[in-house]
């Protein structure tokens, strides 16, 4: 059991670490595109929609996987974005904290491990791995916003401002990927653990 949930995680975390290298690349490069913050969030998420199941339906057994993680994965993930995004846009924050942040992904992974759970028809562990979905992709996002900062604060030698600016985002999206991945990875391992 422990390989497969090694195994799970591992390409949950690299799976949707490049899916999210290519949500963030709207950010890093094309920011303007959708005409407003709101709009490039939703062009973001649409590339997570569509990336993620070619990257991770092979972490669901059984036949059909494809069609399977997209009906579990669409529901999920446009919950987890939009209560995310909520929490973003509604909460203002007391000075020096990160209230939206930590509330947004409490609500937004909370609710994305309730659709999988739901969705692979209620196995036993649901609390486990749901709090350890949160902690990865919370751990990721901060991580990934440690390193963007860090990377703006102190440039790359022999690098441009808009280079430097581009590789802080695309950063950021790797390791929030790499969290998140590996938390879905660890989630849909762990419930799946008796079908094996």
């Amino acid at each position: 059991m422990i390989s497969h949930l090694l195994r799970s995680t591992l390409h949950g975390c690299l799976g949707f670490g490049l899916v999210s290298v290519a949500a963030y690349s709207i950010w890093a490069f094309v920011p303007r595109i959708a005409g407003s913050e709101a709009g490039m969030y939703a062009l973001i998420a649409l590339v997570y929609l569509g990336g993620a199941g070619l990257a991770l339906c092979g972490l669901l057994h059984g036949e059909g996987r494809l069609g399977r993680f997209y009906r579990m994965f669409l529901p999920a993930f446009f919950g987890y974005a939009l209560l995310w995004s909520l929490a973003w846009f509604l909460i203002k924050d007391p000075p020096g904290m990160k209230l939206r942040e930590w509330l947004g992904a409490a609500a937004g992974t909370l609710f994305f491990s309730w659709v999988c759970w739901k969705s692979l028809k209620k196995p036993a562990g649901f609390w486990i791995a749901a709090f350890i979905l949160f902690a990865l992709h919370t751990a990721g996002y901060f991580i990934g916003g440690k390193w963007m900062y860090g990377v703006l604060g102190s440039g790359i030698e022999g690098w441009t401002k808009p280079q430097v600016a581009i590789a802080a985002k695309l950063g950021w999206g790797l390791f929030h990927g790499l969290g998140f991945g590996a938390g879905i990875g660890f989630a849909l391992g762990w419930w799946q653990r008796r079908a094996r």
